[in-house]
């Protein structure tokens, strides 16, 4: 579903991003395990048009999104769930929602409400309220469910789980398991390595902009060195 080639991508000076080449294929949940720095939220910014790399290559389904603008990623399928949530804290919780099938039809948009609703009760519940007095973890419900207003066929989440309580983590990672037996391909960003690795299919291990590791996510759950490095064991 998307293959990511050779991608270098600078902030100034700084070689962020140094050839980092990928796959996600359909169904997978795949995720992207390293220390802070490492390069993980910027790959994920310049696969959805936010930053642009030099030279390399992106496929989303088959079509080269390298140049692509954000918009009309959305439009092909390609839904990004940023890091700290990034919801419109002035907006209620259903516009916030509305914002995120801005690219689908009235009737598509209850549709897909409705669908989140069922999957996020506690946002239903909040739904007239202002997205900014919600607590974390429904800012991060509300932040998901965003996400899937649009249809996507591959969403790229990043760091679902920041701030959050541990019973909180538990449920969110809980619900990222859902959408993947549901038939969502999800790639995942996130800093808390073993609840990463627990439910992915496959893991990228990066370090310093590279990635210095690919397996089968169960295998990496029990290699000594990221148990060292990145599982506090």
């Amino acid at each position: 579903m998307l293959k990511v080639e050779n991608i270098n991508v600078y902030y100034g000076a700084i070689h962020a991003v140094k050839g980092v080449s990928f796959e996600v294929e359909r169904g997978e949940i795949v995720t992207l395990i390293g220390a802070n720095g490492a390069g993980k939220s910027t790959i994920l910014k310049t696969i959805s048009g936010l930053l642009r790399s030099k030279g390399g290559s992106i496929t989303f389904l088959d079509e080269d999104i390298s140049s692509a603008e954000p918009y009309r990623l959305t439009q092909k399928g390609l839904s990004h769930i940023p890091e700290g949530r990034k919801i419109f804290q002035q907006l209620t919780v259903e516009e916030n929602l509305d914002v995120g099938g801005y690219t689908r039809t009235n009737e598509e948009n209850r549709r897909s409400m409705s669908e989140v609703f069922a999957k996020f009760p506690r946002v239903e519940e909040r739904r007239r309220q202002i997205a900014g007095t919600l607590s974390g973890g429904e800012q991060q419900m509300l932040a998901l469910g965003r996400g899937l207003m649009s249809a996507p066929r591959l969403i790229m989440m990043d760091e679902p789980s920041m701030g959050l309580a541990p019973v909180l983590v538990r449920q969110i990672f809980d619900i990222i398991e859902e959408l993947n037996k549901a038939g969502a391909t999800i790639l995942l960003v996130e800093q808390n390595a073993r609840m990463a690795l627990s439910i992915a299919h496959r893991a990228y291990v990066l370090e310093t902009g590279r990635v210095a590791l690919e397996a089968p996510a169960k295998e990496l759950l029990h290699n000594e060195d990221v148990k060292r490095a990145y599982l506090g064991g």
